[in-house]
């Protein structure tokens, strides 16, 4: 038999069967819509959190304050090591080639006041480069400038949730003052949305100048943190080796001794989450991926009762002259059919359940070609590995034997 005759046999025989065949390719269909709206919904969520890091910036090195130890014991947290002002100034002042901008942070979680309706937000007194260093931008008014700094003056820029919070448009509060810890500012700018990362909401805080923090709102020269851009992502290294010597001599940290401070970079943080996502995805493909498995079983349990009903079939196809081989084929192209047809069928619901996941639900999905190949050959894959015992049996009847069968 030619192979176009044999193709013929096979799609005649699904034809004949159209209810058992559209049963038979509902288990493929849910497995491959699965396995494409779990990977998509995996990719998004990678994908989302690749963009989160990447709009705080990768080429940026964060400084946190330390904990002293002593005995190999923890000391008492009142006595916890800071990063102060003077730390900022010392690398300013050093002028390291490696360090684009140096970027102080010093916060505290204080009581706002517009109108009649009050909020309890971060407030951080920086520089005016915190904007630019952390991929801001002014969407209305302006950001405060040095000169505000120098004067200390009770300027205010927003985060793009603050308004939010008093039920008003951002742009219309530029001009007009709000209480911060019972002091009256002026809000002269707004910032563009970065959205929630974790328990962290960077469009939730209060940007004042550093200086007007420092001596009118809150006393003190102790810093949250200190971010150094780098100017170049290949400088990191000698970036944090440059802070480190630095910052060991203004704490006096004799050669030996433990740092008291933390140097962090946020491109770790980035390849951290990519894995931990990228670990995720493939859980829910693998997940997915059983209910496959389960429909290739339901394949071959059809294709074992369409090879015993079609007894009497066989033995004539081989009385007429077919060989094991011609049998073998009509059969496992029976089973490859119903899994790559089960598999379109599952690529377009899959595709169709994440769009819907994405506009209904707003979360993160990402369709990628390569999830649509490989759900469908791995589809095509299931068609032929299940589809192999029920070939084999129908191959290996005795014609003799067959022709008898009732």
């Amino acid at each position: 038999m030619l192979f176009g005759e044999i193709l013929g046999v096979a799609l005649g025989a699904i034809r004949a069967n159209k209810l058992r065949s559209a049963l038979t390719m509902l288990g493929i269909v849910i497995g491959v819509a699965a396995v494409i709206t779990m990977v998509a919904l995996g990719t998004g969520a990678q994908k989302a959190v690749a963009d989160q890091i990447q709009s705080l910036g990768t080429n940026l090195l964060g400084i946190y304050p330390g904990q002293m130890f002593g005995g190999g014991m923890h000391i008492a947290s009142d006595v916890r090591v800071s990063i102060k002002l003077s730390d900022y100034e010392a690398l300013v002042r050093e002028g390291v080639p490696s360090f684009q901008n140096v970027v102080p942070e010093l916060a505290r979680n204080v009581q706002i006041k517009y109108g009649n309706k009050n909020a309890n937000v971060s407030v951080v007194g920086t520089t005016p480069e915190y904007v630019p260093v952390n991929n801001y931008q002014v969407v209305a008014g302006r950001n405060f400038s040095h000169a505000d700094d120098g004067s200390r003056r009770r300027v205010a820029v927003l985060g793009a949730s603050i308004p939010d919070d008093f039920g008003v448009n951002g742009a219309a509060m530029i001009g007009q003052t709000i209480a911060v810890g019972g002091a009256t500012y002026e809000i002269v700018g707004l910032l563009s949305a970065k959205g929630a990362q974790g328990f962290n909401n960077p469009d939730e805080q209060v940007l004042i100048p550093l200086q007007t923090a420092r001596y009118r709102a809150f006393g003190t020269d102790r810093l949250r943190n200190l971010t150094v851009q780098v100017a170049h992502p290949d400088s990191i290294n000698i970036a944090m080796v440059e802070i480190e010597r630095v910052l060991r001599r203004e704490h006096h940290i004799p050669p030996g001794g433990d740092n008291d401070f933390t140097i962090r970079n946020r491109a770790e943080f980035l390849t951290t989450f990519e894995q931990t996502t990228k670990t995720f995805t493939f859980l829910l493909g693998g997940i997915a991926a059983v209910s496959l498995i389960v429909g290739g079983i339901g394949i071959m349990n059809i294709m074992l009762v369409s090879v015993t009903e079609r007894t009497r079939e066989i033995g004539t196809r081989k009385a007429l002259g077919a060989t094991r081989s011609n049998i073998l084929l009509q059969f496992l192209i029976e089973a490859v059919v119903l899994c790559m047809r089960g598999g379109t069928v599952g690529i377009v619901l899959g595709s169709g359940g994440a769009i819907s996941l994405s506009k209904l639900a707003h979360w993160n999905t990402l369709i990628s070609p390569s999830s649509i190949l490989l759900a469908f050959g791995f589809s095509a894959a299931v068609g032929i590995l299940f589809g192999l015992w029920p070939a084999r049996r129908a191959a290996s009847m005795d014609p003799i034997t067959a022709l008898r069968y009732e």
